[in-house]
């Protein structure tokens, strides 16, 4: 394979050093004590899904009026304290990112705690380094808080929904989907590309049942749980009558697509970090490409349907809640080394037409809570959104 434009490709995938059975050994490792969005829908009690549904896109547009439409963080200046779409631009920042991955603060279900305003702040500042955002999940109301910002700076963003469903209840996935479609009815297509029912799906499948392969028949039954939703999803929007045909896809981890469910999407979106396949900082970008057309891209060419394929999410942290945690082997988690990643991947990715999903917007600081290490350290800004010590390239 060519290199692309990417350095350090060197090492084929036959190298034991950077072997797929290493990335695959890390990747659920890393699943077992990270997960982007928890669904507390197992421990939640009842009457709080009736009220997240209830309340659903009212409440962002009760903030449209009782906020006085303005951002309350001091990371954007507006010349109009009540219109936000006056922002002032940072000249820091350059729209050089195919996409970035997004979750808004604070939409952890059941302890949701977003706002329109953090919302509106995030918005200002991502339009400024990208036409569009994946999110994750649809809890806690982030798909019409994320829409309605949209609506209000005025900026040309598009939107990645998801619903983040888990394979032992139904109702995370069906609360995500209502909350969907009620956004779809309020909001309309302008702003949505897509909508992505599952991440690491398949992967948190085997894991919990002792698995490891992705069509094995552990795997497929898996699938089939997966491919309802997917189903019932496209459905759901289908008899919305939309001006326009909204695609449909899922995400997992890079080796871990199920061949069933990618005969039944649209689109395929694969996360792929070479600082969890052991993968040094030189290497890592030339990595991720070659990952992902020799593991993702060829395999869906394959398939009937040919599903478009994505990278959900890439990147490079900058730092570790402990020592012993703040290298992967051949590297560190440091801010030059996530320059180093901004600077070997990004224009080469938008050069190869490779659509992905730079990860991620800024620091979560429950992820560092919560799990340790590098988890709370792959933003490109902080959690107060203030931009890390790194110039974003400019392509």
């Amino acid at each position: 394979m060519q290199n692309q434009g990417y350095s350090g490709v060197e090492y084929p995938y036959a190298n034991a050093a950077y072997s797929s059975s290493q990335w695959l050994e890390k990747e659920q490792a890393r699943n077992r004590r990270s997960k982007w969005i928890v669904i507390g829908s197992l421990v939640a009690v009842l009457g709080l899904i009736a009220v997240g549904v209830g309340v659903g896109v009212t409440v962002a547009k009760n903030h449209k009026t009782t906020s006085n439409a303005s951002s309350s963080s001091s990371a954007v200046q507006q010349t109009d304290p009540n219109d936000p779409s006056t922002f002032k631009l940072d000249t820091r920042l350059k729209k050089s990112f195919w996409g970035i991955a997004y979750t808004p603060e604070g939409s952890q279900y059941p302890d949701c705690g977003n706002s329109l305003d953090q919302v509106i702040t995030d918005i200002q500042l991502l339009s400024q380094l990208t036409d569009q955002i994946r999110l994750y999940g649809a809890d806690c109301n982030q798909t019409a808080l994320v829409l309605e910002a949209i609506e209000q700076t005025k900026v040309n963003m598009t939107v990645w929904l998801g619903n983040y469903p888990v394979p032992t209840d139904p109702a995370p996935y069906e609360r995500q989907r209502d909350a969907i479609i009620d956004a779809l009815k309020t909001y309309g297509t302008d702003h949505i590309s897509g909508i992505t029912v599952g991440n690491e799906y398949i992967l948190n499948y085997l894991n919990a049942n002792g698995a490891t392969d992705p069509n094995s028949a552990v795997g497929n039954q898996g699938a089939q749980l997966l491919i309802a939703n997917i189903t019932d999803t496209r459905n759901a929007v289908q008899a919305l009558n939309l001006p326009k045909t909204i695609p449909i896809g899922t995400a997992d981890a890079g080796s871990y697509f199920n061949t069933e469910v990618l005969e039944a999407v649209d689109y395929g979106m694969s996360n792929i970090h070479a600082w969890f396949a052991n993968v040094s900082i030189a290497q890592a970008a030339g990595w991720v490409n070659e990952f992902f057309q020799e593991q993702n891209v060829q395999p869906a060419a394959a398939l009937s349907n040919q599903p478009k394929m994505y990278i959900a999410e890439t990147g490079w942290p900058s730092a570790s809640k402990d020592a012993g945690n703040e290298s992967n082997g051949p590297s560190i988690a440091s801010e030059p080394n996530l320059q180093t990643f901004l600077d070997t991947f990004v224009c080469q990715a938008n050069n190869n037409g490779t659509g992905y999903f730079f990860f991620e917007y800024f620091d979560e600081t429950w992820k560092d809570a919560e799990f340790g290490g590098v988890e709370g350290h792959w933003g490109l800004f902080y959690s107060n959104r203030t931009l890390k010590d790194i110039t974003i390239p400019d392509c």
